[in-house]
């Protein structure tokens, strides 16, 4: 429940709302993520000073996935620091619940203004690269199919055809060169 005071100089009541239908609604709206093919490093520094590395698997604007040596305890607030093509980001997060042995999740609590524009911009860019790259590959794939549907014939096989027509002369030559070797034992 929200609770809000009126402006109406009138009514001054409190005003109670049920914000559950709204908080559903952010729930099911995820921030794009990204999965990074690139070793992206990780460094977490913990409130008592000490440090831990990982790696970033997954990234969003809200939080991401890390790649450790070793679980760190759920509900832990770490400052969390890694660099994007786009600049350094660190920012305040909180670990979440481990999914594997050497997988954890967590989740952004804070993150400065000029840290968060530069981490949307890579995710961005990364999203738009991914794009790229399957644009590509469907073209060479629709590429290949628009070849083979039209009988076109792959430089390979013209080069298999040259290689067995060499064997064959070869053979003939081989048959011949024993041929005479044969006639002219026998005379």
């Amino acid at each position: 429940m929200s609770f809000v005071i009126s402006p109406s100089l009138r009514l001054r009541t409190i005003l109670a709302w049920n914000m559950d239908g709204l908080s559903q609604l952010h729930a099911q709206l995820r921030a794009p993520r990204v999965h990074l093919a690139d070793f992206t490093p990780a460094v977490l520094r913990f409130e008592d000073g000490q440090r831990a590395s990982g790696k970033l698997q997954v990234l969003s604007t809200t939080g991401g996935l890390l790649s450790l040596p070793n679980p760190i305890d759920q509900g832990s607030q770490v400052k969390l620091m890694f660099l994007t093509r786009t600049g350094p980001v660190l920012g305040a997060a909180e670990m979440l619940c481990p999914v594997t042995v050497t997988e954890q999740p967590f989740r952004f609590l804070s993150l400065p203004v000029d840290d968060r524009r530069r981490l949307g911009a890579a995710i961005e860019s990364s999203l738009h690269l991914n794009l790229a790259n399957q644009d590509a590959a469907e073209q060479k794939w629709m590429e290949k199919l628009r070849a083979a549907s039209n009988g076109e014939t792959k430089p390979r096989r013209r080069l298999f055809k040259f290689a067995a027509g060499a064997v064959a002369v070869g053979m003939l030559g081989l048959g011949c060169v024993l041929y005479l070797l044969q006639v002219n034992v026998l005379k």
